[in-house]
């Protein structure tokens, strides 16, 4: 059975952007260039060929890569989502029991996740640690530099 990949209609679209970009654009783009310096002549000392190679090589792997993402995604839509139990799709704001620090996450699929835009990735320590957790509720994670502790403040879903 193949793994559903959870993910936002944002990422989701985010997704086929860029497998549109690289089929329309990239890969015409790297066979022009590569048909243009096979032109050159001798291949074996052509460093345009072997970089245009390269990058195609990059292109279809990343083609082939984002096919089976998209193949494999199960779009949700967290504004049709409620209640308050943290899951897939909520954003939440938890606050740091040592410093009282606010911060506010969404949790997204893998593909999405960006931490530095509050992006929480479903798999990471503290995504697991809160999941089914509601507002009030504590949570102890294991971080690279120790355990924390949170408590939830808020769970929505927009």
């Amino acid at each position: 059975m193949v793994e559903k990949a959870p993910m936002t209609a944002a990422g989701y679209a985010a997704l086929n952007e860029e497998l549109k970009d690289l089929k329309s654009i990239q890969r015409p783009d790297v066979i022009r260039a590569i048909a243009e310096a096979r032109e050159h002549g001798d291949l074996s000392e052509n460093a345009e060929y072997h970089s245009a190679r390269e990058r195609q090589s990059f292109i279809e792997g990343r083609i082939k890569e984002l096919e089976g993402l998209i193949s494999r995604a199960e779009v949700i839509d967290p504004s049709k989502l409620s209640g308050s139990q943290i899951k897939f799709g909520a954003t939440i704001t938890v606050a740091d029991e040592d410093t009282d620090e606010e911060k506010t996450y969404q949790i997204v699929g893998e593909t999405e996740a960006d931490i530095a835009s509050g992006k929480l990735n479903i798999r990471s320590p503290l995504a697991r640690a809160l999941i089914g957790k509601e507002p009030g509720d504590s949570v102890e994670v294991m971080t690279p530099g120790g355990g924390k502790s949170y408590e939830v403040i808020s769970v929505e879903f927009r």
